[in-house]
């Protein structure tokens, strides 16, 4: 029998279990040897280092309480990855001039590499744990400059996860609800009609919206200029969108719609 204090333990870890496993099915890469990632019977080829371009999708790979599940330690950070990413770049080189770099770049959190990307994208934040020198290494970035995209967190539970991080990274700055008037909605595709973003674990799984998850949240940091330097997609799955954008039993008009959310968070990152 489980001591008490086991028992807590345990009681406490549950809600990460949990949110996590669904994902851990859904989505799974493994990177072997030569650089090849098998992902959902695909093979992707590794990142060309030498590619030259004006912009690339860069991952943030945060770091979480766990080491990560099943047979190759998945990470929540890297949920998606390396299909969504690539078929998102894809998107934008044909519905944009962006000289788009072909393939995806992962950033560790506490690399200096960080400050050559302006647009820097990290999934399910709702997981992550990051120490105080990363949180300072991202508030600096952040000011001098660099925008930070956070999607695919759901729920109440998730949300103070993210919260806590972000009271590392910006103490006294402000998370606010973003209005349809904002720029970052219009600056190329006009965003009134968004709307909830779901992940396939909600559309071909068993999983159902919680109370706490089912309204989309579209929130925001601003810098001491007003612009916007973190925008959070919270109760939505933008990433999964774009990874599922292929596929004819996926939502037609929430694939289109993440992609035009993405632009437009790129876009503005580039000119603000």
């Amino acid at each position: 029998m489980l001591s008490r204090r086991w028992s807590k333990r345990l009681a406490k870890l549950a809600p990460l279990i949990f949110l996590s496993i669904p994902i851990f099915v859904a989505a799974q890469s493994y990177q072997g040897r030569d650089g090849i990632i098998d992902m959902d019977g695909e093979s992707f080829p590794p990142e060309d280092p030498h590619e030259k371009d004006e912009w690339t999708f860069a991952r943030f790979h945060y770091d979480m309480d766990f080491g990560g599940f099943g047979r190759f330690r998945f990470q929540r950070w890297a949920a998606d990855y390396p299909k969504s990413d690539r078929q998102f770049v894809i998107g934008v080189k044909r519905l944009t001039r962006l000289d788009a770099r072909s393939k995806e770049h992962v950033i560790d959190a506490k690399s200096d590499d960080i400050y050559n990307y302006p647009w820097l994208y990290a999934e399910d934040p709702g997981a992550w744990n990051l120490s105080q020198d990363q949180a300072n290494h991202l508030r600096e970035y952040l000011l001098r400059g660099g925008f930070l995209m956070l999607d695919d967190s759901h729920g109440d539970f998730e949300w103070q996860r993210i919260v806590t991080g972000l009271r590392m990274v910006f103490p006294e700055r402000h998370i606010e609800d973003l209005p349809n008037g904002e720029e970052i909605f219009h600056i190329v595709y006009d965003l009134d009609d968004r709307r909830q973003i779901p992940g396939t674990r909600y559309i071909w799984g068993r999983m159902r919206y919680t109370p706490d998850s089912s309204t989309p949240e579209w929130r925001g940091i601003r810098d001491d200029k007003g612009r916007l330097v973190i925008a959070i997609c919270h109760n939505s799955d933008v990433g999964d969108a774009w990874e599922w954008a292929d596929s004819p039993n996926y939502p037609e008009h929430e694939a289109s719609l993440a992609y035009r959310i993405g632009i437009n968070y790129i876009i503005y990152a580039m000119t603000h």
